[in-house]
């Protein structure tokens, strides 16, 4: 008989990883994804709360915007990182939504984790989620307004619905205003009467001081740095602008170098030497005919007197996003050799003028050749004021891009996701089995993850808004919504609320594809850190030191 051979343990993965399977992973994962949707529900809507975060070096940041919380919140937690993404992701594509998209997702998995609980495979509320999504998609186009890109009083009530939630709300008729100039500005008009709307081309800069109302848009380009010598002109007028991406400097050598000079007298003509390359660089700039100089790099001291005597206004260390504003402006050529600049290459402005604000001196250019570089200078109370409003105007500006864009929009207040839900729960007869189930739970996160935070922020009673929309909406009143500021349920349309369809769109999507990536999840290894090694430490410390990194996932 052969005896048999004992084996030991087989050890696959390194030693210290835990590892969660089944429906144990899913649902901690879960309630790490609902921690987040719990952190920021409560800042929804124009009752939402601020959050106040303070960052490990003490700097303070209030605010109500989704993303800017999300990413400053030091997250860990994998499945949790995945809800913080989609704020990222649509903040990029949309620029507003952001709180919308996470609560729905959070939603999403409240009710899955219910269905969980009634022995249903993930699996089947994936496939359910996915049905409902599309469904809900369809009702929302269907739902649609259309309108003209160019009606400004459509535009006018998305951009103050967009900051009715923010801190600029106050000023948000003004700000309207301002921002529609702004887009329009920086808009090019397509065949098929959409516009295409480059937001790089809108510089925002912030000041503290003065009110929000001051804020103002400047055609032109506004350059965060001042004249650099006190000898130039502070204003030019029909200025020819050269723009530059190499020092007016002497260049140090790449290699180690020295001079030795054994006579005195030499000293003077190295000196001299030095001033004339110096002087050879202005004037060339001089023989092209510039007046104006925005130079990304360093100006030499001597270059600054130079420049002075010839009368020409410069700026030095221009950041790079600036350079490309300008040259996009004034129809100017960056040039990174001083030697190759020639008459085309100079930009146009009809103003480059040095102003302060504030105790700062900035340089303003107006008039320029193209006129869709615009800047908005924004003003408040306090510093924590204009981040606040900045984050709020580049929300406004996204929503005018993507209704000129896509010119469809619907009412707010909760209105297009209770049509939607009752939509879907319609459709959901046609199905059979637990797809049926988990398209009802879709249905259902739609109905409390909008309208009835919106009711919960505002101090409503979620149960009574959700019977009275019901009704409404049963009753063909498809803009009904909540009404904050009345406490009840009112026609959003009449009110003036309005959102684009592309947001909406985005939310479902956004929302719908975070939990199904998270109910997909059916296990979760999480390796054990190792510091990398050093001179120092022993091999054995080295082994030994597992903190740090991912943490461990909850039990």
């Amino acid at each position: 008989m052969s005896s048999q051979v004992p084996y030991g343990p087989v050890l696959v993965l390194k030693e210290g990883s835990t590892e969660t399977k089944g429906f144990d992973a899913i649902r901690n994962n879960i309630e790490a994804a609902l921690v987040i949707t719990d952190i920021i529900k409560s800042s929804l809507g124009p009752r939402g709360m601020d959050k106040m975060l303070v960052d490990t070096l003490g700097d303070v940041t209030i605010t109500n915007d989704g993303a800017t919380m999300l990413k400053q919140l030091d997250v860990q937690h994998p499945a949790a990182k995945v809800l913080v993404e989609i704020a990222k992701a649509t903040d990029s594509e949309v620029g507003d939504g952001t709180t919308s998209a996470v609560v729905l997702a959070g939603k999403l998995l409240e009710q899955a984790k219910k269905l969980m609980d009634k022995n249903i495979h993930p699996s089947s509320i994936v496939d359910g989620y996915q049905w409902a999504s599309n469904k809900a998609l369809e009702k929302l186009y269907q739902i649609a307004i259309k309108i003209k890109p160019e009606d400004r009083e459509w535009l006018i009530k998305l951009a103050k619905t967009s900051m009715r939630s923010k801190i600029i709300a106050e000023e948000s008729e003004y700000l309207a205003n301002l921002l529609i100039d702004a887009v329009f500005a920086a808009a090019e008009k397509l065949e098929d009467g959409t516009y295409k709307v480059d937001v790089d081309s809108i510089s925002v800069l912030k000041k503290q001081g003065e009110s929000l109302s001051d804020t103002q848009l400047v055609k032109g380009i506004i350059v965060d740095k001042e004249v650099v010598h006190s000898g130039m002109p502070k204003s030019v007028k029909k200025a020819k602008i050269a723009l530059l991406n190499a020092p007016l400097e002497i260049e140090k050598t790449e290699y180690s170098a020295e001079i030795r000079i054994s006579d005195p007298t030499k000293i003077k003509a190295f000196l001299d030497q030095e001033a004339a390359m110096l002087k050879n660089m202005v004037d060339k700039l001089k023989a092209v005919g510039a007046t104006a100089v925005f130079c990304q790099k360093g100006i030499d001291d001597l270059a600054q007197h130079y420049l002075a005597k010839a009368g020409i206004l410069a700026v030095r260390r221009v950041k790079e996003s600036d350079m490309g504003r300008l040259a996009k402006a004034t129809g100017g050529r960056i040039v990174t050799n001083i030697e190759d600049l020639t008459p085309d290459d100079l930009g146009y402005a009809e103003l480059v003028e040095e102003r302060k604000v504030e105790e700062d001196k900035w340089v303003f250019v107006e008039g320029c050749k193209n006129p869709k570089a615009v800047s908005i200078l924004i003003r408040g109370g306090s510093q924590r004021v204009v981040d606040e409003a900045e984050r709020s105007v580049h929300d406004a500006i996204m929503v005018l891009k993507d209704v000129l864009e896509k010119p469809l929009v619907v009412a707010g207040g909760g209105a297009p996701e209770m049509e939607m839900a009752i939509y879907v729960r319609e459709q959901a007869k046609t199905r059979s089995g637990r797809d049926q189930l988990a398209a009802i739970a879709f249905a259902d996160a739609l109905e409390e993850a909008i309208p009835l935070t919106l009711a919960e922020n505002a101090g409503m009673d979620p149960l009574d808004v959700q019977v009275k929309l019901r009704a409404a909406h049963s009753k063909g009143g498809i803009w009904y919504g909540v009404d904050v500021y009345s406490n009840n349920t009112e026609d959003m349309s009449k009110l003036g609320v309005y959102e684009p369809v592309r947001v909406k769109e985005q939310v479902v999507k956004a929302a719908a594809e975070a939990a199904m990536m998270i109910l997909r999840i059916d296990e979760v290894i999480a390796a054990r850190y190792t510091k990398p090694p050093t001179g120092g430490e022993k091999k054995g410390e080295e082994e030994g030191a597992g903190q740090g990194g991912m943490p461990n996932l909850p039990e």
